[in-house]
């Protein structure tokens, strides 16, 4: 700015011309303001430099404050660092040690979770967890803890472990909450024989761990069974009968799952239902004929106390009547005739015997030919759904097995059914040809002549 006024006062001064055509200007004055504008300026020139050395002061004592800071910093850094390393020494140290004295502790303290977790598992289907359900949380966060146990959780873990075995042995009763068998949950008196049953109302009952309640089978044991926990349950003390688990439910949880007799039909399919159909017919007919034959039998033997006075209500009257209508006849056209009666009462006592043996043979055949079925319905499954679910054989394989089983069921007893049948028909034509022998030995020697 200075250089510039200057070029403009010296312009001036060079311009004759023009200030020759304007008016005239005093120089002193043009100086001293001049001057006055240097002074003003160099006034600037001086207040800019103090304000700029000021800062550059103030600025010089920043840095310095920074770099002692700095080195404060650095000196702290070092001495946290040394301290660090101190307090690492230190804590393997303390660790060395913490495992030297540890020693048998650590041991123990692994062998406190490892049975924690068998009792766990074990307590968790007991029924004596239906009585304090509490412990088997307990039990859960003793087993799962990362830290040593105190004296107190040792002694609590002790008493659990020795509650366990006193309530194995003992009969106890306690209110619980029950799911009948309509799946409705009330409130009843439970009485727990041991670790291995539980019954209400002379009902057995099965403890489900998962929702910790006891569910009543809905199948339950034989009526003398049920009888036998009412009394239990309704007992004062002392010596009573009792039915137990030994499997601690397993068995009767697999009662639920056993099909009854009906059900054991019904897998038969067709076949099986055929099979005791025929078994049915079987057994009828041989009840008809062992009480037709026994009829006949008491009938013949009182026909044989009076030989003298034929009765045509039975076969030995029916064949002595023969000899008695024909008093005169020959010694051998009487015993033509005699037998000719035998023959015809031969039929009666031999009637549905064949049948009985027909039935008795086919039975088994029947019992096969399910069988077959059975198998062939069981590839079949195979072929659709693969091995993967034996379950979805099991109709096959039941049907295959069960009229098998119905086919022997029937034809066994019918077999037995036809010789005790058979051998009393034999008995009494038997005693026909007894008596008929013994008529003509009689005839014979009342007639010696002839």
């Amino acid at each position: 700015m200075i250089r510039l006024r200057t070029f403009l006062i010296g312009g001036i001064l060079l311009c004759p011309g023009a200030l020759a055509a304007g008016e005239q200007i005093d120089f002193s004055e043009l100086v001293e303001q001049v001057q006055g504008l240097h002074k003003r300026e160099a006034a600037v020139r001086e207040r800019r430099a103090a304000e700029f050395l000021a800062r550059k002061d103030r600025q010089q004592r920043l840095l310095k404050d920074i770099r002692k800071r700095l080195a404060a910093e650095k000196a702290r850094a070092e001495s946290l660092k040394r301290r660090f390393s101190g307090n690492e020494e230190e804590i393997r140290k303390l660790t060395q040690a913490l495992q030297g004295k540890v020693g048998n502790l650590g041991e123990l303290f692994g062998t406190v979770r490892q049975v924690a977790g068998d009792f766990r598992a074990h307590a968790r289907e007991s029924l004596v967890s239906a009585q304090y359900p509490q412990r088997s949380a307990w039990l859960d966060r003793l087993a799962r803890s990362s830290r040593l146990p105190d004296v107190n959780e040792l002694e609590k873990f002790w008493l659990l472990l020795q509650q366990e075995i006193q309530e194995s042995g003992r009969v106890f009763s306690f209110p619980f909450e029950v799911v009948g068998a309509d799946g409705i949950s009330r409130q009843r008196r439970v009485t727990r024989i041991g670790l291995f049953t539980a019954v209400s109302g002379g009902r057995y009952l099965q403890f489900q761990p998962e929702s910790g309640k006891l569910v009543e089978l809905s199948r339950q044991p034989p009526d003398a069974d049920q009888d036998t926990a009412a009394a239990l349950e309704r007992a004062a003390g002392g010596m009573t009968e009792a039915v137990i688990d030994p499997s601690r439910g397993s068995l009767l949880g697999l009662l639920v799952q056993t099909p009854t007799l009906m059900e054991r039909i019904r897998q038969g399919g067709l076949i099986g239902y055929i099979i005791l159909a025929l078994g049915a017919l079987g057994l009828a007919i041989v009840l008809f004929r062992l009480a037709w034959l026994g009829l006949v039998g008491l009938r013949v033997r009182a026909q044989i106390k009076s030989p003298e006075t034929p009765r045509e209500n039975n076969p030995l009257g029916r064949v002595l009547a023969v000899a008695a209508a024909n008093p005169d006849e020959a010694l051998d056209e009487l015993e033509m005739q005699l037998d000719e009666a035998i023959v015809r009462e031969m039929p009666g006592l031999t009637r549905g015997q064949a049948l009985i043996k027909l039935l008795a043979g086919v039975a088994p055949l029947l019992g096969l030919l399910g069988t077959v079925t059975g198998m062939i319905l069981t590839f079949q499954s195979i072929s659709l759904f693969g091995t993967g679910d034996p379950r979805l054989m099991a109709d096959g394989i039941s049907q295959a097995l069960i009229t098998t089983v119905l086919g022997l069921v029937v034809a066994v007893p019918l077999l037995f059914m036809h010789t005790l049948i058979s051998t009393r028909s034999k008995a009494l034509v038997q005693i026909l040809d007894e008596q008929t022998a013994g008529l003509l030995v009689t005839l014979r020697q009342s007639r010696p002549g002839r």
